[in-house]
């Protein structure tokens, strides 16, 4: 999803028992636009997982989610150079980050990983300068999260509002309370306040995504 100049979607299942098992886990990434893009038109794409290019190496498996590296790509739509990789690590496999990208990362969804004789458990992010080339070592059976990008410049962020702007937010604020940021046409009986309202609606309910 592109938020450009703003949009509100919603989070719901039409079947609430699909969380019941615990199978399920989500996470969510927000990417910054650049300046010339941070009013485009909102849009959404959805992808399935065969445009999604699979590798697989001793102990190593990873799909690419967005943008290019370790010689992979798709057709998924960015605005900027990035890279986005879903990667599963066996005990004792050996890993590396992408070096296309001056900002590189990952965050440690499950299991835990040894970088430069220090061991990091989950619920990490571990964040790398330019030219820093880690080994990372799976410790045990390891889910990972990689992501980087180049840099775009100073961004504010306020609730679920981000831009390189600080009055564009004070706009963003206004546009909410106002109802100019229209609600998801199947979903829009609830509505959430901005945070300095008192009030709060029950359950989770239609919000708007960032700006960029």
């Amino acid at each position: 999803m592109t938020a450009g100049r703003g949009i509100a979607h919603s989070e719901r299942f039409e079947d609430p028992s699909a969380l019941a098992g615990g199978e399920l886990e989500m996470i969510q990434t927000w990417v910054a636009l650049p300046e010339k893009d941070e009013e485009s038109v909102p849009s959404f794409n959805n992808y399935t997982p065969e445009q999604l290019p699979v590798f697989t190496d001793k102990g190593i498996w990873m799909r690419l989610i967005a943008g290019n590296a370790y010689g992979l790509g798709n057709e998924v739509r960015t605005n900027s150079p990035l890279f986005y990789l879903h990667v599963i690590l066996k005990p004792g496999a050996r890993f590396g980050l992408p070096k296309e990208h001056a900002e590189r990362g990952f965050y440690i969804v499950k299991g835990s990983v040894e970088v430069s004789g220090i061991t990091y458990q989950e619920g990490k992010m571990l964040v790398f300068h330019k030219g820093a080339d880690p080994l990372i070592l799976a410790k045990e059976n390891t889910t990972l999260m990689l992501l980087g990008g180049e840099p775009l410049g100073e961004r504010f962020i306020w609730w679920n509002f981000v831009s390189s702007r600080k009055e564009r937010i004070e706009q963003a604020k206004e546009d909410w309370k106002q109802g100019r940021i229209i609600l998801p046409p199947t979903d829009n009986q609830e509505f959430i306040p901005l945070p300095d309202d008192k009030s709060r609606p029950a359950g989770h309910t239609p919000g708007p995504e960032p700006l960029s």
